[in-house]
C-alpha cells in the first residue's frame, strides 16, 4: 500500500509527463503551422479568395504604302448586366418563385427555381432597354446559366454591338446607379470595304491569350475574349499585330461574385503594320475586273513590293465582323470568293509563256538573229494539226513579229526545235514550279512545269512532240498562278530569274525584298532587246494594243487560253507586261477566267484594258509625261 502520508503520487507523475510531451507536441505543431506554414496557407487562401480576369490589348493597325488606314479597330458597344449587383434580387425572386410553386402544389422541380428566378430579373431589365431601344429581345438562358456557371465574373452580355444611335439612346436614358451598363470592346474595321479583302484577311474570337506579364498566374482565371487571324496578314502577322494584354485581380465571396478589386493592369496595343498595297491602284484593278472572275497582281520591279492583289469575286470584311455570320458564309461559299486566285488559281498561261519559250530557244542556240518561220495558219505535228489563232495564217515572221502578233505556228516550231526539258528548265529557274514566298497563307504548291519524268509519274502515257508544241504556247499540262507570272514579269523586266514578291513596304523591318537567287538572264542584250521590241510593238500596234497609255511606252504580252470545267470548254484571258520600257517600275499579270461557254474573252480584248487601267492609276500618280516626251526614246 502507498503511504498517505507522502506528497508525491508515482501515477500522476507519469500522468504529468505524458501530458506535458502532448502540450510540447501541440506548441511544436502550432509553431509549425503558424510559421512554417502560414505562407501556404496564405497561398491556399487566395486562391480561393481571389480571381484574374485577363483584358486583351487591341489588334495594331495595317496601312497602306501611303500610310492610309486599311484594317483599324471600331468602338463596338454592348449592353450588359453584372450579375453580382443583381444578388439580393435573385434571393427575393427566389423566394416568390418557390412561394408561387408551392401554392399551386404542381410539384415543380426545385432544382429550376433558381434558374427561373435569375432568368426572370435578368429579363427584366432586359425589358428596359427594351422599352429604350424599341427591341423585344429575349433572355436566352442556355446562355445565361452557362456564363453563370464559367464567366460569373465578366458582364452578361444582353444585346451586342449596339448602332451609334442605340448607344447614345441607351447613355441618356439608362438610370443612374443600373446593373446594367454600356461594355465598351473593339471589332475590326475596315475602311475600303471590299478592297484587298484576300490581302488583309479576317479575324475570329478566341479565349487563348497570352498571360506574359499579367500577375497572378497561380489564381483561377477568366478572360475577355480576343481576335486571332485567320487568313491573309492578319493570319501571316498575328504575333506582330496582337495586342499585351492586361489583367485585374478581384476578391471575390464563396459564391464566386466579386466585390473588391486588388490588381489592374491596362493591356497595351499591338504593333502596326505598313504594307506596300497602294489603295488607289488596288482599287483601280478592282474596278478594271469589275464583276468579271480573276485576279491582277502589280508589283514594284526594282523591290517585289505588291502594288495591288486582286481576286475576284470578294466580298465586304466589314460583313465578317465581329462574328460571320451563317448567310455571309454561305453566300461568300456560293461566289467561290474563299479563293485568293492571285496565289491559289492554278491556270494554263497560255501565249503569256511564249516569252519563256524564246529565252529557252536563245539559251539552247535554237533560236538565232535570222531566224523566221511561214505561218499558214496551223502546223502539222504527227498525225494532228495545230492551229494558230488567226486561221489565214500571219506569213513569214521572226521572232518580234511573232510576239507583237502572238503567231502560235512560230513558238509551235520554236518548242519542236528547242524540247520539253530546255523549256521546263527555263521555267523553272524563273520559279514557276514553286510558291513564290509571298508573307500570305495558303499560297497554292500544287503548280505544274511538265517534263517527261512528270508525265510519267503521273502514268500519262508517254511524252509526245504535241505535247512540245502545246508547251511552247502556254497550253497542255502546265498550270500557274497569276502572281507567279507577275513575279516573271517583274524579273525578265529587270534582267534577272527570280522575284520573291513582298507585301510590307520597303524600311520595314520584316521586309525581305528581292531574292535573285537565279541569277541574271542567259540572255545577250541583243536577245533580250528582240524580245523586248516585241512585247513593245504589241502593245503599240499588236495583240495588246488596247493596253496603250499616252506618253508611256509599255512592254506587253497576251494570252488566251482554254481550259475544260465541268465538261465545257472555257476560256481564259491572260496580259502581261512591264513599263515604262526603257526603265521598268511596274510589273503587271491579269488574268480574266471565263465561267460560262459564251464568255468569249480574249487577253488582247478582255485583259489588256485593265491592265491599262492600272498602269493608268500608277503613272498617274507619279505624274506621267506628255505624249510626246517619250518620241524618241529607244531601248537600252
Amino acid at each position: 500500500m502507498f503511504d498517505v502520508h507522502r506528497n508525491a503520487n508515482p501515477r500522476l507523475r507519469v500522468f504529468y509527463l505524458v501530458l506535458s510531451l502532448l502540450f510540447i507536441v501541440l506548441s511544436l505543431g502550432l509553431a509549425y503551422r503558424q510559421v512554417v506554414l502560414s505562407g501556404k496557407y496564405r497561398e491556399l487562401e487566395k486562391k480561393q479568395s481571389h480571381r484574374r480576369i485577363l483584358v486583351p490589348g487591341p489588334r495594331g493597325n495595317i496601312f497602306d504604302a501611303e500610310g492610309r488606314l486599311l484594317v483599324g479597330n471600331r468602338p463596338r458597344f454592348s449592353a450588359v448586366v453584372y450579375l453580382s449587383e443583381l444578388r439580393p434580387e435573385f434571393r427575393r425572386e427566389y423566394i416568390d418563385v418557390v412561394r408561387a410553386a408551392r401554392e399551386q402544389s404542381e410539384g415543380a422541380n426545385p432544382g429550376n427555381f433558381e434558374i427561373e428566378a435569375r432568368a426572370r430579373v435578368v429579363q427584366r431589365y432586359l425589358d428596359r432597354i427594351n422599352e429604350i431601344l424599341g427591341r423585344d429581345e429575349v433572355v436566352d438562358r442556355k446562355q445565361m446559366e452557362r456564363h453563370f456557371r464559367q464567366n460569373l465574373l465578366l458582364p452578361l452580355s444582353l444585346i451586342r454591338d449596339l448602332t451609334l444611335s442605340e448607344y447614345a439612346r441607351l447613355i441618356e436614358q439608362i438610370e443612374v446607379g443600373s446593373p446594367v451598363q454600356v461594355h465598351a470592346d473593339s471589332a475590326r474595321y475596315y475602311p475600303f470595304g471590299t478592297a484587298a479583302v484576300h490581302i488583309l484577311g479576317f479575324v475570329s474570337s478566341t479565349y487563348e491569350i497570352s498571360e506574359e506579364g499579367v500577375p497572378g498566374k497561380d489564381l483561377t482565371t477568366v478572360s475577355l475574349k480576343g481576335k486571332i487571324g485567320r487568313t491573309g496578314l492578319e493570319r501571316s502577322f498575328d504575333e506582330h499585330l496582337q495586342g499585351i494584354s492586361g489583367g485585374e485581380i478581384w476578391v471575390v465571396d464563396p459564391s464566386g461574385f466579386q466585390y473588391r478589386r486588388t490588381t489592374q493592369k491596362q493591356p497595351v496595343k499591338g504593333s502596326d503594320l505598313h504594307t506596300s498595297i497602294d489603295a488607289d491602284i488596288q482599287r483601280a484593278a478592282e474596278k478594271g475586273l469589275a464583276q468579271r472572275v480573276g485576279a491582277v497582281a502589280a508589283l514594284v520591279v526594282n523591290t517585289g513590293e505588291v502594288l495591288a492583289l486582286v481576286s475576284q469575286p470578294n466580298y465586304d470584311l466589314n460583313d465578317l465582323s465581329p462574328f460571320i455570320p451563317n448567310r455571309v458564309y454561305q453566300k461568300i461559299s456560293e461566289n467561290g470568293a474563299w479563293l485568293n486566285r492571285a496565289t491559289a488559281g492554278l491556270y494554263p498561261p497560255g501565249s503569256t509563256f511564249k516569252i519563256i519559250t524564246a529565252i529557252a530557244a536563245f539559251e539552247a542556240g535554237t533560236l538565232g538573229p535570222d531566224t523566221t518561220v511561214d505561218c499558214w495558219g496551223s502546223l502539222e505535228v504527227g498525225n494532228r494539226r495545230f492551229a494558230c489563232h488567226n486561221p489565214n495564217g500571219h506569213g513569214t515572221v521572226n521572232l518580234e513579229q511573232a510576239i507583237t502578233k502572238s503567231c502560235n505556228v512560230f513558238f509551235y516550231k520554236l518548242g519542236l526545235d528547242t524540247g520539253v526539258e530546255r523549256i521546263s528548265y527555263t521555267a523553272r529557274r524563273f520559279g514557276l514550279d514553286n510558291p513564290t514566298g509571298i508573307e500570305l497563307p495558303n499560297e497554292t504548291r500544287h503548280m505544274i512545269v511538265p517534263d517527261k519524268a512528270w508525265k510519267k509519274r503521273r502514268m500519262l502515257d508517254n511524252w509526245y512532240p504535241g505535247d512540245d508544241a502545246n508547251l511552247s504556247i502556254g497550253q497542255g499540262f502546265l498550270r500557274v498562278t497569276p502572281l507567279q507570272m507577275a513575279a516573271f514579269m517583274a524579273s525578265f523586266a529587270r534582267g534577272e530569274m527570280r522575284t520573291v514578291p513582298t507585301l510590307l513596304k520597303s524600311g520595314e523591318k520584316t521586309a525581305r525584298g528581292i531574292v535573285s537567287a537565279g541569277g541574271k538572264l542567259p540572255l545577250s542584250d541583243a536577245q533580250y532587246l528582240r524580245i523586248v521590241n516585241g512585247m513593245d510593238q504589241a502593245a503599240q500596234v499588236g495583240t495588246a494594243k488596247l493596253v496603250r497609255l499616252p506618253g508611256i511606252r509599255i512592254a506587253g504580252k497576251t494570252g488566251t487560253a482554254q481550259v475544260r470545267s465541268n465538261n465545257e470548254n472555257l476560256t481564259l484571258a491572260w496580259f502581261i507586261g512591264f513599263a515604262p520600257v526603257d526603265h521598268p517600275e511596274i510589273a503587271i499579270a491579269v488574268l480574266v477566267e471565263g465561267t460560262e461557254p459564251e464568255d468569249q474573252y480574249a487577253g488582247g480584248t478582255t485583259a489588256a484594258p485593265i491592265a491599262r487601267a492600272v498602269f493608268k492609276s500608277y503613272f498617274d500618280k507619279q505624274g506621267h509625261p506628255s505624249p510626246g516626251d517619250f518620241a524618241a526614246t529607244s531601248i537600252p
